[in-house]
């Protein structure tokens, strides 16, 4: 009987544990529709953004603006690494792997001889420096899962006025990129300097006109390329956050499925040994009777 009622115990705790990660599942998967859909409505813009950047974009230019600017003899003295993760764990090896790619590029940045800082947003990869011991520039835990314009800029304005001040080499961005829900990669990708998007190829050159001038425009449309550069990563990372813990409760609730009929399977046997006993107690009791 008693391990009749340890397997009944087991079997309700499996059941409550499953209910809750199938409602987490399911509230996954609406915030990732949501989430989808500003990643959805963000790339055209970017697009659009990069091609006009693209066709502004030519080498005398680029010696007036300091957000083209590239370090002397290609050295990199000082870097900024904006690392982006989550505010919230049940989402299996999301927040780890980002962990793992900022780390290593924070060894590939110092192995050259170059000063790292690195800029946290979200509380898990905060809570892993600060274990870690490792100092960090500066830490945002308040952006979350719907991130906007606002959130990218006031990260990145900071490392811009870094940047043209000339204290800053390069900015560097680990987010995780959205291929689709179950496939996230953490990727890097270097904000500063600027590499202009190559401009459309065409046979033959399109005809602007320019009002105010190039340079007016590029002055302007800078700044806005990097913020834009910054709002896609943070939005990107959030649509990756959902669908790693879509995926990663989905894994838990059929394994507390699985888990649940092995359960049952003993429970039924473990009872049926104990009706067998009984009987065979009853039949010898009144055989001896």
């Amino acid at each position: 009987m008693a391990q009749a009622r340890e397997l009944r115990r087991r079997i309700k705790s499996v059941q409550s544990t499953r209910q809750i990660t199938r409602t987490m599942e399911m509230v996954s998967t609406s915030k990732l529709k949501r989430a989808q859909d500003r990643v959805i409505g963000a790339r055209p813009y970017a697009v659009a953004l990069g091609e006009v950047l693209g066709e502004l974009y030519a080498p005398e230019l680029a010696e007036r603006f300091p957000l083209l600017r590239r370090p002397e003899a290609g050295a990199i003295r000082s870097a900024a690494l904006l690392l982006i993760t989550s505010n919230r764990g049940l989402c299996g090896a999301f927040n780890a792997n980002l962990i793992r790619e900022a780390r290593r590029r924070v060894q590939a940045l110092e192995a050259q001889g170059a000063r790292v800082d690195l800029h946290l947003v979200g509380r898990k990869g905060v809570n892993f420096f600060r274990f870690a011991k490792r100092a960090a520039a500066s830490t945002r835990i308040d952006v979350g899962d719907k991130p906007t314009a606002d959130h990218a800029a006031q990260l990145v304005e900071p490392l811009i006025a870094q940047f043209e001040a000339g204290t800053l080499d390069a900015v560097e961005i680990v987010f995780a990129k959205f291929n689709s829900a179950v496939s996230t990669p953490p990727t890097t990708l270097g904000i500063l300097p600027i590499t202009p998007p190559e401009a459309g190829a065409r046979q033959t050159s399109p005809f602007f006109i320019l009002k105010p001038s190039a340079e007016a425009i590029l002055d302007r449309l800078l700044p806005l390329y990097v913020r834009n550069q910054v709002y896609r990563a943070l939005v990107e990372t959030a649509a990756a956050e959902h669908g790693a813990r879509r995926t990663a409760m989905k894994n838990a609730t059929d394994s507390a499925g699985d888990m649940l009929d092995l359960l049952r399977r003993t429970f039924n046997r473990a009872r049926q040994a104990q009706i067998t006993q009984e009987i065979a107690e009853i039949v010898g009791g009144a055989e001896a009777l």
